[in-house]
């Protein structure tokens, strides 16, 4: 019987430097409530024969998000961390670091940029099979164009890719390639050899505009945001993602009008659902607190009666978060935090999961991980509860709905 081939190892590394003038903290900032080198990582762990995925960084903080996505980091040198640093550089530090650790020889190795936040796990999987399956030494991702390129001369602008005294239709052009600097994937023994990522024959991976952003200056890193509930794969929690669940009131649990009667007293809406969820999480075992920035009885009340503890009249949510989660030994990161207004958005860049409800304002909703269908005081925490409980939810019990 033959001898089964061993399946390659493939590395993705990821450089991830600390410093950046463009974007201060770049590879950390969030889309989507993931940072950017989470997305990275998310994309390379979700590609198939991708076998192992390192962050190559000179900074502790983006080391510590690269293990909490499930990457290993490998410090860099500050002589190949500053900006005139080359990725080829980064790269072969990383390679040169696995193979010495890991004790294996990469067969193939990938350059993956955190700048491009809307890579798929499909792309670098691509990238892998046109290496591993002998078609090509190099590969890399590039979106399709069908523009005219000028330049401009002494005699004036005139044409790069085209005739300007002749214009074919787009359907009669064939398109041209725009690398996109997402991944690029070689031969790792070619790699080692020229000290580049093309050599030899190379191939596309051929990607959808539309996807296709680098993330330079803070205008790309909010068109990132705005774009990426349009763009994400729709992703909600499960019961093992998270440890607790945090709830603003206003706005999340209520449909945050206020009712006054003539003495000024202030009346708001629950909805029963919401109880019914906050119920079934409390006997799951998950933790569940209010933290409101309102100073009102009714805040209190509420929480009362549903039997979970409240913090309200809270100035710095954020810091108040930090500390409840120290207080209770719990990780920020397998936090689930509901909100639906800016004054949320600080506790949305803590916690793991930041979750807008669905009448959030747009830019809760674009910092979200997570937004629910259901607006706030309709049955949003509900929802939220259906996703951490899934079946175990609709199961009857003699509790009633608070």
């Amino acid at each position: 019987m033959p001898t089964k081939k061993p399946s390659p190892t493939v590395l993705a590394v990821i450089p991830a430097r600390g410093g950046s003038k463009g974007v201060p903290a770049k590879n950390l900032a969030p889309v989507a409530g993931i940072p950017l080198v989470g997305r990275a990582v998310r994309a390379c762990l979700g590609a198939v024969g991708v076998t192992d995925v390192v962050v190559s960084t000179d900074d502790h903080a983006i080391a510590a998000a690269a293990r909490s996505f499930g990457a290993e980091a490998v410090q860099r040198p500050a002589a190949i961390a500053g900006d005139t640093a080359t990725s080829e550089s980064a790269v072969l530090h990383a390679l040169d670091a696995f193979e010495a650790t890991a004790g294996r020889t990469a067969d193939v190795v990938l350059l993956v940029q955190c700048t491009s936040p809307f890579l798929t796990s499909a792309e670098v999987a691509e990238a892998v099979a046109r290496i591993v399956d002998g078609e090509a030494d190099t590969a890399f991702t590039a979106a399709p164009s069908h523009g005219f390129l000028w330049k401009e001369t002494a005699d004036g602008a005139t044409g790069v890719n085209h005739d300007k005294a002749h214009r074919p239709r787009r359907q009669d052009r064939e398109p041209e390639y725009l690398e996109t600097g997402a991944v690029y994937a070689m031969d790792a023994a070619g790699f080692r050899t020229h000290g580049h990522r093309f050599f030899g024959r190379t191939a596309l991976v051929v990607t959808d505009p539309a996807r296709v952003l680098e993330i330079d200056d803070p205008h790309d890193l909010a068109r990132a945001k705005a774009l990426a509930p349009l763009l994400d794969e729709p992703a909600t929690p499960g019961f093992s993602d998270v440890d607790a669940v945090v709830l603003d009131f206003d706005g999340t649990q209520t449909d945050d009008r206020v009712h006054l009667d003539a003495e000024g007293r202030e009346f708001v809406s629950a909805h029963r659902g919401d109880g019914l969820g906050i119920a079934a999480l409390r006997r799951a075992g998950l933790p569940v607190l209010i933290l409101s920035t309102e100073q009102n009885p009714v805040v209190a009340a509420r929480a009362r009666k549903l039997r979970i503890p409240v913090l309200h009249g809270i100035d710095r949510k954020d810091l108040a978060l930090k500390e409840w989660c120290e207080a209770e030994g719990i990780d920020p990161a397998r936090v689930l935090y509901a909100g639906n207004d800016v004054n949320d958005l600080p506790c949305f860049h803590l916690v793991g999961w930041p979750v807008a409800v669905g009448s959030a304002h747009d830019s809760v909703r674009a910092a979200a991980r997570a937004v629910t269908v259901t607006p706030g005081g309709f049955g949003a925490i509900r929802e939220i509860a259906a996703w951490l409980l899934g079946p175990e939810l609709n199961t009857p019990t003699t509790t009633p709905a608070e």
